[in-house]
């Protein structure tokens, strides 16, 4: 399939289909794509919009995400689950305050250099937010070109497709292109018997949250949530789980930057 094939197709497709009115698309800042990008890491899209509205109501600029303290970041994103993104963005707010002037950075480099924003991430804002030809891959992108460009292959590896990709991209447009590509991916699924990231050598499956310790987290951080501080003891006695899973949990949040430890008792990170 040539460029122009794909393309044409694609932009097809994406006209009569496309999320337009994804509220991220309808203003897309380069605040509110940074955003969203972060929220939209394993978490489904449904499940993303009310918490982006919310979030931007209440932090409606990176400055004063910056300023916000720990408790109100995490209730703002309660829900989405990984609540360790919502300090990781809280931190490239600060860092972009502190250094950038308050202004996201314009470079992939400088993107990348922030807390917890990876190529990924940096990428989509420099195409979302700054119409910026660069190339990137994520689950759905990927999705599209095992799809139309590997039928007979399995093991195929990221490093196939960038180039692929790279040779299709609009470098015209972009963030129509990025928006059409990402759209489309998420209802192959759908269409097909197999998803085809099936045959990527990058596919895991994701672990069951029942009785996980990103469940044990969870009940964990809600508790901290109404409480502030607590002890291991309280924690034992309120949420579900055995010692181990618990100490186990507690570390990994520990390590995540979204509680400290002191002796026995706990705390929301500051």
């Amino acid at each position: 399939m040539t460029r122009t094939q794909f393309n044409r197709f694609l932009y097809q497709w994406y006209v009569k289909n496309g999320r337009h009115q994804l509220p991220w698309r309808s203003k897309p800042t380069p605040y509110r794509v940074m955003v969203s990008e972060i929220m939209l890491q394993q978490t489904q899209v449904d499940r993303v919009i009310p918490k982006f509205n919310t979030w931007i109501k209440q932090f409606p600029t990176i400055q004063a995400l910056a300023r916000a303290n720990t408790r109100s970041v995490l209730l703002a994103w309660q829900g989405l689950g990984y609540n360790s993104r919502a300090l990781r963005l809280q931190r490239a707010a600060l860092a972009i305050v502190k250094n950038h002037k308050g202004v996201i950075p314009k470079t992939r480099t400088e993107l990348e250099a922030l807390p917890g924003i990876g190529p990924y991430t940096a990428g989509a804002v420099m195409a979302f937010a700054y119409n910026n030809p660069e190339v990137f891959i994520e689950t759905n992108i990927r999705r599209v070109f095992i799809y139309h460009f590997f039928k007979n292959r399995t093991e195929i590896t990221d490093n196939e497709l960038l180039p692929i990709i790279k040779r299709m991209l609009d470098t015209k447009n972009p963030k129509k292109w990025y928006s059409a590509l990402m759209d489309y991916g998420s209802t192959i699924p759908r269409q097909i018997l197999h998803n085809p990231n099936l045959k990527s050598k990058h596919y895991t499956k994701q672990s069951k949250f029942n009785g996980s310790i990103r469940q044990v987290r969870g009940a964990i951080l809600r508790h901290l949530l109404q409480h502030n501080s607590t002890t291991i003891q309280k924690l034992s006695l309120s949420i579900s789980g055995d010692k181990t899973a618990i100490n186990q949990a507690l570390l990994g949040l520990a390590k995540d930057g979204v509680v400290r430890m002191q002796g026995k008792s706990v705390h929301l990170a500051k």
